[in-house]
């Protein structure tokens, strides 16, 4: 894996050469939004960021995103901009909801799985994955470990806001990246939503390094050694 890597960034890549981890990344502006309103297929950052979420996509066994992004966005989830294998592609969606015509339903460029909460037929190429439920939702502690069985347990969380926020609400990922943009959206599409901390020595914490990715700033945390 470590030829997929520019010599300059490999300490940004290097705990993801081991053999098991969850990443969840988003893209904001500076004031917390990653998208306009009624955007679609907004992009907050720049160039070098792009390449980086295909390099993570890359590196990744699987790569997971909520129905609401694929129904927004019409993704492709494929590694198109870097060196790399695609990964397997994985749509929460409980309901079972999206309608097929999507691309990654049809495009056949990568095995792609639907997870929902009960069994059925998928749509286009996909497999349907039935998933536990958790207090009244899909469980994310139950997908991991269907994913792990399945020997995908290099797991890039890419999106969106809603879906990234339930992993690291859960405790489901082992590292989070916030790739700032130096803009100013006044409001739109929300990134993190987390329960309030009641007074500042509660707030959410852990380590955390800088990366310059052109004019935007990514942060690295690691939850895992989160005190």
């Amino acid at each position: 894996m470590t030829d997929l890597l520019p010599p300059a960034d490999e300490g940004l890549y290097e705990p993801l050469l081991r053999p098991a981890w969850r990443l969840g990344h988003l893209g904001q502006s500076l004031d917390g939004f990653i998208g306009t309103a009624g955007g679609r297929g907004d992009v907050i950052n720049g160039a070098e960021n792009l390449d980086h979420l295909h390099r993570l996509r890359a590196l990744a066994d699987a790569v997971v995103v909520g129905a609401g992004t694929v129904a927004a966005d019409d993704p492709q989830l494929t590694v198109r901009r870097v060196p790399g294998r695609n990964p397997v592609r994985v749509v929460i969606d409980p309901r079972g909801a999206l309608e097929p015509g999507h691309r990654l339903f049809q495009d056949g460029a990568a095995p792609t799985l639907q997870a929902s909460l009960a069994p059925g037929r998928a749509p286009g190429l996909a497999e349907r994955l039935t998933v536990a439920e958790r207090e009244g939702t899909l469980s994310l502690a139950d997908l991991v470990e269907q994913l792990a069985a399945r020997g995908l347990a290099r797991i890039f969380v890419e999106g969106g806001g809603v879906t990234v926020s339930r992993f690291l609400a859960a405790g489901q990922l082992d590292r989070l990246q916030l790739c700032v943009a130096p803009l100013l959206l006044g409001g739109g599409k929300r990134g993190l939503g987390l329960p309030p901390a009641g007074r500042m020595a509660e707030a959410w914490r852990a380590p955390c390094r800088c990366w310059r990715m052109g004019p935007d700033v990514l942060f690295d945390f690691d939850l895992a050694a989160q005190g």
